[in-house]
């Protein structure tokens, strides 16, 4: 009985343990396989292409080279350098964007929920910042060069506070990150989001939550 016991308390302490968190996509099995990205996804990101079709174009990308466009309410320009427009970041667990703000723009309070994010500042003055789960505020006024982490999946926002124009460049680990933007996901969600619900969430009346959903409706 001795033996099956032993057995028994292995398997049970295996299936008990904490399971290791994963911070970041999966590794690669592969040295590279560039997305077919019109393909089906699959669970680890794409089908490759077939590498006798790679070249050297798969690997290089001009989607982050030009100037967002900032003539909208938030004077914001967000351009992604994820796998869905370069290809040839599947299964690498990286991607990029470019975050153009003019003056007095703001890119709103959002969230990754697949990926931390690392702001380096290349041109204006911005301020940056997070809040916990424990509702704590983390943010600082950057400038060019200056470096700033965002832990994986927290609300954060940037904010041109310059004369001129800013530009950021944000780092992912993380393929494709994902974005949740917390006032159009909110009050512009499809179906809609009953009014009592956001009313009651925000301690508001339902007229104010209509007034808002008119600003995020389609």
């Amino acid at each position: 009985m001795a033996p099956i016991v032993s057995i028994l308390f292995f398997l049970a302490s295996f299936l008990l343990a904490p399971l290791p968190l994963q911070s970041a996509d999966s590794d690669p099995l592969q040295d590279f396989c560039v997305g077919l990205i019109n393909a089906f996804e699959s669970v680890n990101g794409f089908p490759c292409k077939p590498v006798s079709a790679v070249t050297a174009n798969d690997f290089s990308s001009d989607v982050i080279a030009h100037e967002g466009n900032t003539s909208n309410p938030f004077r914001l320009g967000v351009t992604r350098a994820n796998v869905l427009a370069f290809p040839g970041l599947n299964t690498l667990g990286i991607s990029m964007n470019r975050i153009d703000l003019a003056p007095g723009g703001l890119n709103p309070p959002h969230s990754h929920p697949r990926a931390t994010q690392l702001d380096i500042v290349i041109e204006g003055t911005v301020m940056i910042g997070f809040v916990t789960t424990g509702n704590v505020l983390y943010s600082k006024v950057l400038r060019k060069g200056d470096l700033f982490v965002i832990p994986r999946a927290l609300v954060h926002f940037e904010k041109n506070i310059g004369k001129g124009k800013a530009l950021i460049f944000a780092a992912f680990n993380g393929q494709l990150p994902g974005t949740v933007s917390i006032a159009p996901t909110l009050f512009g969600a499809t179906p809609p989001i009953p009014d009592t619900i956001l009313s009651t969430a925000f301690q508001v009346e339902t007229g104010v939550v209509d007034e808002i959903k008119s600003k995020f409706s389609s």
